[in-house]
């Protein structure tokens, strides 16, 4: 889905992480649907892409990889205007008995493969004066995260990291904000959230009255990623329908 509003992003060079499918997919159809030259990366090849996007293979964990992956792509299209880093995920695991494999696994997936691939676009955004990475992150990284703690602490150091880099960089003309996620459709919600009562129940507790979806997502990248968003920059930004309800509420006769 394009959405109903668009923002004409022609001629900017585009990479996002994990683009090949679920929200990072969406995103970069978005971002192709609006003018930018999109460049998808993933560790496997997908049988389909949306049109204007192309695959590069890529373990962004490794910063050897993130770095070629950038280098590869200024070398075809002479510039990087954006990067999305939205390759992250994490299953349940309980924290007394997660191993500490497990653990580095975690936070390198969504916290340090970030930071590499941001390391990487700045060295080509700096000298170009111009740039703007977008760090997608989770309520998980603002609020506890039972059964998964190292997601949960990761994504709260995407936060930091954002706010950390916008403040560096921004001399540079390079802008880094962060998207804080909600309770999201995706292709895995039955795992997440259980049958389609169940997430009906959890749509209907939020303020909007559903869970967000890709579009909602996308259409926030695109936003940042445009010069309408020329002044914003280590901004956490909540895409939530309005945020999860207090569950002390529930408990609180007459709420």
């Amino acid at each position: 889905m394009t959405g109903k509003y668009t923002i004409d992003i022609s001629g900017q060079v585009a990479i996002v992480t994990g683009g090949t499918r679920g929200l990072g997919r969406q995103i970069a159809e978005r971002l192709a649907a609006c003018g930018a030259t999109v460049i998808a990366c993933g560790r496997t090849a997908p049988e389909t892409l949306p049109d204007g996007v192309t695959f590069r293979s890529a373990d962004v964990r490794d910063p050897e990889a993130a770095r070629a992956l950038v280098d590869g792509v200024v070398a075809d299209h002479g510039r990087i205007d954006v990067l999305v880093n939205n390759a992250g995920g994490s299953p349940q695991a309980a924290a007394a008995t997660a191993s500490p494999r497990f653990f580095d696994s975690i936070v390198r997936l969504n916290l340090h493969s970030a930071m590499y691939m941001a390391q990487a676009a700045f060295a080509h955004m700096q000298p170009a004066k111009s740039g703007s990475i977008v760090n997608i992150a989770s309520v998980s990284g603002i609020r506890p995260s039972p059964m998964t703690a190292a997601y949960g602490a990761a994504k709260a150091g995407l936060l930091n990291l954002t706010q950390s880099l916008a403040q560096e960089w921004g001399p540079d003309g390079v802008r880094v904000n962060a998207i804080i996620a909600g309770l999201m459709e995706t292709e895995n919600a039955a795992a997440t959230y259980g049958d389609a009562a169940a997430q009906d129940a959890v749509a209907q507790s939020l303020p909007l009255r559903r869970m967000g979806n890709g579009d909602d997502i996308a259409g926030t990248v695109l936003w940042l990623c445009s010069d309408l968003a020329a002044w914003v920059s280590g901004a956490r930004i909540n895409v939530d329908g309005g945020g999860e309800r207090p569950y002390f509420l529930d408990l609180i006769k007459g709420n």
